[in-house]
Parts: structure tokens; C-alpha cells; sequence
């Protein structure tokens, strides 16, 4: 039996606690959750059947019961958290980012440098690495977008076109998050790029490390990358008064970018995320290849569609994420945990450590992504190209 212990008690941990009841069949079961906020970790215990709440993160780690430490922490905690738990011998599912840089004071934290950012944030990832190499376990990168069923079709129909992969575009967008952490730099390391941005970074770096290493026996690894960020919710412009509908209380983090990667061969990806887009979750992924195109819709299929006069009609049904009115026309969603990876994604993290092999999104994938995203802040914040250092470790593609 691998035992699991959940690490926070918010939104995606409880996705994670249902998602491993799910797959109880594969010998895997949540033994304990670990929570600041005690009371929400025992509602969490409480849904899902888990049967210890533990109110110190030293006796999580000290349970001989558990072998998988599930970090559904804030940014800032994920570096000291997964060291600590390598260091207890656990295997580590970090969720993303992987990690970022954070600063040492919450009023100076964004005004560093975006040159010492980038230094220290690939510093933090490589902190986590090797810890993991010294004391032998895996970390587990919680990137679930590589793990959807449309990202893996497309995979699959890549391999099988012989073409090349010429440009990737990528969005996640929606209306902006309420989760106080990620309002300030200090505790985020960063905005929209940070927090939506790393999903189609992370499956453009995947898909392309695949093509590398089936021509070539190597990744095809980002060369140079260039950004633009912006906090759209301060423009003078903004009608005085109409705050109902997009999270406007950042602090000190963007809620807009865009970043062009050019990958070593040459060919293109660009990518946005925002924090001002109305309508529900936008999650789309386009590769264009030498012979092909595929389109992938992760968070809108038309298999469903609903209207309703009035927003109480649909009340008491979920119609799909960061949907700011079930009025209108609306795509409710069929399975939106299924659609976006998560179920792929703990299958795959759960069979990895049974079998003792990497699983496809590890921890060299996650520091990748953070040394892409970091390197548009210094991008954006210097007005120029960033390239990227020749040599640096290499995502690995399993599945």
C-alpha cells in the first residue's frame, strides 16, 4: 500500500483526496492531512474518509505509514516543505510552479532584480533536486495539463504524423484568483505568468523534449525567450465602481502576459495567461506541424450545452470553473478533473513509485518551466531577448 500524506486542505488537495479514493484499486490510500487551518483539514478527513489529521508536519513525516508527501501548499513553502519530507525519505508530489523566488521581505519582494529572481529561482529548483537525488526519492511534478486526455491524443498523433513540430500556442486565462497568497510576490513569486503560464509552457517544453529524443536522442530544449507583463486591472481607464466581475486587489503581481519561446531547431512558441478574461476558464493548446494541426479545447467541449434566464435556475448544479454566471448559454462541464489530467496525472505519479521509475512530469521538468518563466520576467522587465544557457538538465517523456 503507498500512503499518502496531503500537505494543506484547499481547493487542490481536496481534487487530490477524492482523485486517490478513486484509485484505491492501484493500492494507494491517504493516511493523513497536515493543515495550518485545523479545522479545514479535518472537514477534508471528514469528506473523504482519511484518517488522521495531524496538526505538525514533523509527524506526518515521522509516520512510517506514509511514503508520498502531496504539497498543496502555497509557492513559498513548496522548496522548505519538499526538502524537509527528502530528507524524511519521502517521495514528493510538488504541485505547480515547482517553486519561484520569494525574497526575504514582503513590502521589497518584487522590486529584486528580475537577474537575481531568475539566479535564485533556478537555485530553489536545484535545492529540491538534489536533495531528492541525495536521499533517493522522486519528485513528482503536479503539472496535469501534460496529462490530459487531448494533450496526450495530440502526443500521440504527433508521433504518428513524422512531422515537426513548427509552432505551439498555448492560453490559460480566466477572471483572476481569490486566493490571498497569490495576490502578493512574496508569497506567489509572481502573477499570471506563474500561476497559469507554466501549464502551456510546461506541455510545449514536453512535447518538444518528445520530438527531440525521438530524432535526435535529445531534448530540443528553449533558446531564447522573449515577454511582455502587465497589471491590467490599474489602467486609468477602468470605469470607476465596476469591480463585480474581475479580481482587481493584486498587490504587487502582473495579471497579464505574453512570451514568444524560440526552441533550439528554430521553431516557435507563444503563449499567453491572464487574469482579465471573462466567460470561464479559457485552457487551449494549438500545434501546428510540418503536415498537421491539432486543436485542443481543455476546459470548453459543446458535448453539453445549457441556458438559463435567471442564475438560480442552475443553482444547485456546477457548471464548470471560474464561471462568473450560470445566466446565458453556458458548456457545462462532463468530467472537468478528468478533462484537465488530474486523474491521469495521480495514476501515473501513484504507478511510478510502485515501479520505481520516473514519472512523465518529474522534477526536472518543473525547473525547466521555472527557468523559462523567469527568464520572460527578466525578458519583460529589461525589454529584451533572454537566451538561454546552452546546457541544463533535460524533462523526461514516459509516457
Amino acid at each position: 500500500m503507498l500512503g499518502v500524506g496531503i500537505v494543506g486542505a484547499g481547493f487542490i488537495a481536496d481534487i487530490h483526496a477524492r482523485i486517490y479514493r478513486e484509485l484505491a484499486g492501484l493500492g494507494v490510500k491517504v493516511m493523513a492531512v497536515h493543515s495550518r487551518g485545523l479545522e479545514r483539514a479535518q472537514a477534508l478527513a471528514g469528506r473523504y474518509g482519511i484518517p488522521q489529521v495531524m496538526a505538525d508536519f514533523g509527524e506526518l513525516l515521522g509516520s512510517p505509514h506514509i511514503a508520498l508527501v502531496d504539497l498543496c501548499v502555497p509557492n513559498n513553502l513548496h522548496e522548505p516543505f519538499a526538502i524537509q519530507a527528502a530528507q524524511a525519505g519521502k517521495h514528493v508530489l510538488c504541485e505547480k510552479p515547482l517553486t519561484g523566488y520569494f525574497g526575504q521581505d514582503e513590502s521589497t519582494a518584487a522590486q529584486t532584480p528580475r537577474m537575481v529572481m531568475l539566479a535564485e529561482a533556478l537555485a530553489s529548483a536545484e535545492r529540491m533536486l538534489a536533495a531528492a537525488e541525495r536521499y533517493g526519492v522522486r519528485i513528482c511534478y503536479g503539472e496535469n495539463l501534460i496529462y490530459a486526455p487531448a494533450i496526450q491524443k495530440a502526443l500521440r498523433l504527433v508521433r504518428a504524423s513524422g512531422g515537426v513540430i513548427l509552432e505551439m500556442q498555448g492560453e490559460e486565462s480566466h477572471h483572476g484568483s481569490h486566493a490571498a497568497y497569490a495576490r502578493r510576490w512574496h508569497t506567489s513569486g509572481g502573477g499570471s505568468l506563474l500561476r497559469l503560464g507554466v501549464h502551456p509552457i510546461g506541455v510545449a517544453l514536453y512535447l518538444k523534449a518528445d520530438e527531440g529524443r525521438r530524432r535526435h536522442g535529445r531534448s530540443i530544449r528553449v533558446r531564447t525567450v522573449t515577454a511582455e507583463v502587465a497589471d491590467l486591472s490599474k489602467v486609468a481607464t477602468w470605469p470607476p465602481g465596476q469591480t463585480e466581475w474581475i479580481v482587481r486587489d493584486w498587490v504587487d503581481v502582473e495579471n497579464w502576459a505574453s512570451v514568444i519561446l524560440t526552441f533550439e531547431d528554430g521553431t516557435k512558441g507563444v503563449f499567453l495567461a491572464s487574469d482579465v478574461t471573462l466567460g470561464g476558464m479559457e485552457d487551449t493548446f494549438q500545434v501546428r506541424l510540418s503536415n498537421a494541426r491539432i486543436l485542443c479545447n481543455l476546459s470548453r467541449s459543446t458535448s453539453c450545452q445549457a441556458y438559463a434566464p435567471d442564475p438560480g435556475v442552475f443553482a444547485a448544479e456546477y457548471l464548470a470553473e471560474k464561471l462568473e454566471t450560470t445566466a446565458g448559454w453556458s458548456f457545462p462541464s462532463l468530467g472537468e478533473e478528468w478533462f484537465l489530467g488530474y486523474h491521469n496525472e495521480l495514476r501515473d505519479f501513484v504507478e511510478a513509485l510502485q515501479q520505481d521509475r520516473a514519472p512523465a512530469a518529474d522534477g526536472y521538468l518543473g525547473r525547466d518551466v521555472v527557468e523559462v518563466v523567469y527568464s520572460a520576467y527578466l525578458s519583460a522587465a529589461e525589454g529584451r531577448t533572454v537566451v538561454l544557457p546552452a546546457q541544463s538538465p533535460s524533462v523526461g517523456v514516459t509516457l
